[in-house]
């Protein structure tokens, strides 16, 4: 391995897709930063979509599909902790 690659490895893509109702639901104006933060990262792609058709989670909590994967936690602040861990 060279070292470059050593000193700068490749981050994993990460393809992140939300639901913009439940976003609307439980995403509150003192979380944008944080969102906004994790969001911006070179290795984070993500789409909002108007409905996933996963309207039992919707309505119980905030939740994303991290790389094909339901991720859901109790609050919008919990569910970037969980998606971080999720990348790293």
């Amino acid at each position: 391995m060279s070292v470059l690659k050593k000193l700068f490895p490749k981050q994993k893509k990460v393809k992140i897709e939300f639901c913009q109702r439940n976003l609307e639901q439980f995403l509150r104006e003192e979380n944008y930063a944080v969102y906004n933060e994790f969001l911006n990262r070179t290795n984070v792609q993500y789409k909002e979509y108007e409905c996933q058709s996963k309207c039992k989670e919707c309505r119980m909590s905030p939740y994303a599909i991290v790389n094909g994967e339901l991720v859901q936690a109790e609050d919008p602040v919990e569910l970037v902790r969980k998606m971080k861990e999720y990348i790293d």
